[in-house]
Formats: C-alpha cells, sequence, structure tokens
C-alpha cells in the first residue's frame, strides 16, 4: 500500500471509503466530468465497486490529493491499467475544487505521482490520453513532463460526437536498462 507522498503545495494521500463523498461529488460536477472519456454520473455504489474491485486488488493506484496549507482535500490522482509485463500505466487527474484549478495544483500533483511510478513502482512509461481541445490539461502536463506522442482523429464518441484525443507519455529518464 502506497504512503503520502509530500509537495510543496500539495500531498497526495492514498484513496479510501472515506473520500467516496467527495470523488462522487467531484466527478459528476460539469467542470470535471465533461473532461472524461467515460461521462457516466458516479454513485457511492460504483465507487465503492470501483475501490474494491480496482484499488484494492491493485489494478489502479489512486490517492487524493490535499493541499498543504488546511490539509483539505481537492481532487484526485490516479494510475490505471497498472501493465507490470510491460511497466506503463495510464495516468489520470481531476481537480474537483474550483479555487484549486488554475492554481499548479494539477502540475505539481502529476510531478509527484510520476515520481512515484517511475522511483517507487519501477515502471518504464506512464501515459495520458486527454481531449485534443484541453489546451489548460495540455499545458499542465507538459510542464510535468508528459510529451505529445499521437493525434488520434474522432476517436471517442461522447455526447453524440466524435472527438479528438492526444496520447501523451513520459518515459522514466533515470531507469537503469
Amino acid at each position: 500500500m502506497a504512503e503520502i507522498i509530500k509537495g510543496n503545495i500539495v500531498f497526495l494521500k492514498p484513496i479510501d471509503e472515506g473520500d467516496t463523498d467527495n470523488i462522487v461529488r467531484w466527478r459528476n460536477s460539469d467542470a470535471v466530468r465533461s473532461h472524461f472519456i467515460d461521462q457516466r454520473l458516479f454513485t457511492k455504489e460504483s465507487h465503492t465497486a470501483w475501490l474494491e474491485n480496482y484499488v484494492k486488488t491493485g489494478k489502479v493506484e489512486q490517492f487524493v490529493i490535499c493541499m498543504n496549507e488546511g490539509e483539505h482535500p481537492v481532487g484526485s490522482v490516479y494510475i490505471r491499467d497498472i501493465d507490470l509485463n510491460h511497466r506503463k500505466a495510464e495516468y489520470g487527474i481531476f481537480i474537483g475544487e474550483e479555487e484549486a484549478r488554475g492554481k499548479g495544483v494539477g502540475t505539481e500533483a502529476a510531478k509527484l505521482m510520476i515520481r512515484h511510478v517511475f522511483e517507487d513502482l519501477k515502471l518504464h512509461r506512464l501515459f495520458l490520453r486527454v481531449y485534443a481541445d484541453n489546451e489548460q490539461a495540455i499545458r499542465s502536463y507538459e510542464k510535468a513532463g508528459f510529451e505529445k506522442e499521437a493525434y488520434l482523429h474522432d476517436d471517442v464518441f461522447v455526447n453524440g460526437e466524435y472527438h479528438d484525443i492526444v496520447l501523451m507519455a513520459i518515459i522514466n529518464p533515470n531507469e537503469e536498462k
């Protein structure tokens, strides 16, 4: 089980059942849900099933992003589809509290998660998918070290429309071959 990961403005704490109300509220908000490929509404039951079937089984590592000042939770960061054979995983993040957006919280959380993935889990590659028109997220990912790898036209069909996706990734720079 992962431990608390500390940064300059935020810390990441392993998610648990006590975070369910915040996760459900954040993921169901239009500001967060509109940036997800899977836009189904969350329920307490679906989140509890996620924790049981994915987090507790090690298929997902998920943390709650908390502000150092006041220690209040503002979002979540996770890796999913952890592939130990190919030493890679998919990255995801959302900032649920509006007052925490645009302040470098996401970039620092990404950097902390990248360090954890490469140093603690010894993975080789971390990748993500982002809507091509989500320029703010793309800039934040680039600041954290992700690079654009591919542009996929009409890759996902969401809310009756096709959307372009940008694939981004970061390779472990300190890995011993």
